[in-house]
């Protein structure tokens, strides 16, 4: 009769539900129908090193490809735009500041308080 649940056609059997399903594929008995050992091959010092000596000169490899003079020009570019933005910021800084002289404050009130504006006259 019809069954329900998982079919693993590589071992032919049924598991009821997913999380039986998760664990038989990645159990012995699958791994084994798939043609895979599970057992992990120790690699010696040798071995090691030289892996890291080949990822080692991969990455030189790459920072050589970087041309320095390419570098030094997408700094000076990002440096200008930074120099750029502060510049208009601070212009639209001063602006705002003396859009906000006065705006929507009761004179009376701040001549009470001992004050005509807010930041009218720097003083250094």
């Amino acid at each position: 009769g019809q069954q329900g649940g998982y079919y693993c056609n590589v071992c032919d059997c049924l598991v009821k539900d997913s999380i039986n399903f998760l664990d038989h594929i990645n159990g012995k008995k699958h791994q084994r129908n798939l043609g895979m050992s599970m057992k992990v091959e120790r690699s010696s010092l040798d071995q090691v090193k030289q892996r890291f000596a080949l990822n080692k000169k991969k990455i030189e490899e790459k920072k050589k490809d970087y041309d320095f003079e390419e570098r030094m020009k997408e700094l000076k570019e990002e440096e200008e735009k930074q120099r750029e933005y502060r510049r208009n910021k601070k212009k639209r800084k001063h602006e705002e500041v003396e859009d906000d002289v006065g705006a929507g404050a009761d004179p009376d009130m701040m001549a009470m308080m001992g004050f005509s504006g807010f930041g009218g006259s720097k003083k250094n």
